[in-house]
């Protein structure tokens, strides 16, 4: 498996999409039911490949990623060749950086207590994998407003 399987939520979500991808892949939904009745491997094995084709194709599309904690917030704008990073950085008592309102609130009230940086690198597997696996260490959709306002502050 590429990606990681969908979870219960999002197959729910996926339902039509899963039923076209059954059909091009010539199962049948009697043959669906039996196949989860009968042989839960090949069945797990439909899933998992309908996970990978539905989370590449998300993943294709999205440009910007973002971490958020009390201490930092970073905001990825995943290119096609290369990946750029703007992180805020808490160096005070007073910056929180774990909501957009407290961002806000401390880049309009507590600028001192914040560090900025900028940069980028290339990718080191392919640019889907590299966001997989963001996400899996706590990344969430982002926007490019919030990364142009970031961006601002960097130059």
């Amino acid at each position: 498996m590429k990606y990681r399987m969908l979870t219960g939520e999002e197959m729910e979500i996926f339902d039509e999409d899963f039923k076209h991808f059954m059909i091009t892949n010539g199962v049948t939904n009697e043959e669906w039911i039996e196949m989860n009745q009968s042989d839960l491997p090949k069945a797990t094995a439909l899933v998992e490949l309908f996970s990978d084709t539905v989370l590449q194709k998300v993943y294709e599309k999205l440009q910007f990623i973002e971490f958020r904690s009390d201490d930092a917030c970073m905001v990825f704008h995943c290119q096609k060749d290369k990946m750029e990073l703007i992180s805020l950085n808490k160096k005070g008592d007073q910056a929180n950086l774990s909501t957009p309102k407290t961002i806000h609130d401390s880049l309009r009230n507590h600028p001192e207590d914040l560090t900025v940086f900028k940069t980028q690198k290339s990718y080191d597997t392919s640019r889907e994998e590299e966001m997989h696996e963001l996400f899996e260490k706590g990344c969430f959709v982002s926007s490019q407003e919030f990364w142009d306002a970031l961006n601002v502050l960097t130059n």
